[in-house]
């Protein structure tokens, strides 16, 4: 957001605030869990250079997801007129870009990857659970780069929260896992 500084004591009324119309976007953007295959977040935001100014400028990030690349373009467009919105009601102007970070992927349970991944979790006494992901790995970029291949759970808990862990044993199972993976690729099941 682009707004106007001024002096917050002196002169607030000359001012726009950016921090202000940043604020008001956010409070109307849809985020979380909006279904099955959909999710946006705001995750940072950075704006003022001090607290006597009344500030000119703020940025945040916006996180959006889905399974389903029609919603997420709709969603995106929803997102960039809410913004503008917010911008235009506090007399600010919104500056915005979109960072594509990775695209998604998505198997069938006969496609090689899964074959491949099944058969090595299976060896290693694991009943594989296919289903959906929101998060972003690898495993993308190799995709979108004509390598195919899936994401294995490892055991990881409480992801992305200061109490984010692995148990060593888990660690030691997906070693076995990995080694499986090597033989059912090379046996070619």
């Amino acid at each position: 957001m682009r707004g106007r500084a001024a002096h917050a004591g002196m002169a607030p009324e000359e001012g726009r605030s950016a921090i202000v119309a940043a604020a008001r976007a956010i409070v109307d953007l849809r985020l979380g869990r909006l279904d099955d295959e959909t999710t946006a977040s705001v995750g940072l935001i950075q704006g003022g250079t001090a607290r006597n100014i009344v500030p000119d400028r703020c940025a945040f990030s916006i996180d959006v997801r889905s399974h389903d690349e029609t919603k997420l373009a709709e969603l995106v467009k929803e997102l960039l007129e809410t913004i503008t919105f917010g911008a235009a009601f506090e007399q600010c102007e919104a500056e915005t870009t979109i960072d594509e970070s990775y695209t998604g992927y998505r198997f069938q349970r006969g496609d090689l990857p899964v074959r491949l991944a099944c058969a090595a979790l299976e060896r290693e006494g694991f009943q594989p659970r296919l289903a959906f992901g929101g998060g972003g790995a690898d495993a993308n970029v190799f995709n979108e780069r004509g390598r195919p291949c899936v994401n294995l759970a490892n055991g990881m808990a409480a992801i992305h929260t200061p109490d984010e862990y692995i148990a060593v044993a888990d660690l030691e199972r997906m070693v076995d896992v990995t080694l499986a993976l090597v033989d059912v690729a090379r046996d070619g099941a």
